[in-house]
């Protein structure tokens, strides 16, 4: 089983802001190959980082499985922007793991909690 990893977490991990629970469980989920959308790899290296963060984001971003905008999620992504109010980025990264049926980790659970067909996993509630 895979699991999609949301910016959001990506970050939260990367830096360690996690409780104890949390990061032994996203651990075990990067150990594997971490997973990740297209509309992840543009956020979490979209900003302007010290060189040696920005180093350390790639590496992460490298080892990652990265999941282009396909047909299928393309056509999830409007499904899901027509029947809820939600952001594009969040409605690609939420489209890919539908997809893929993989659940959607994320803090952010407000913007995803109404999406049918997605299991959502907070990491800090782990």
């Amino acid at each position: 089983m895979g699991y999609v990893i949301d910016s959001n977490a990506v970050i939260d991990y990367l830096s360690g802001q996690l409780p104890r629970n949390a990061m032994s469980f996203m651990n075990g989920v990067i150990n594997e190959t971490p997973i990740i959308s297209i509309m992840t790899q543009i956020e979490v290296l979209g900003f302007n980082n010290p060189p040696e963060i920005e180093t350390f984001l790639n590496e992460f971003i490298d080892s990652s499985l990265i999941i282009p905008l396909n047909d299928d999620v393309v056509k999830t992504t409007i499904a899901i922007r027509k029947k809820n109010k939600i952001k594009t980025p969040d409605a690609i990264i939420a489209a890919t793991a539908i997809v893929l049926d993989y659940p959607l980790i994320t803090r952010n659970t407000s913007d995803f909690k109404k999406l049918d067909g997605l299991e959502i996993i907070d990491p800090w509630s782990i």
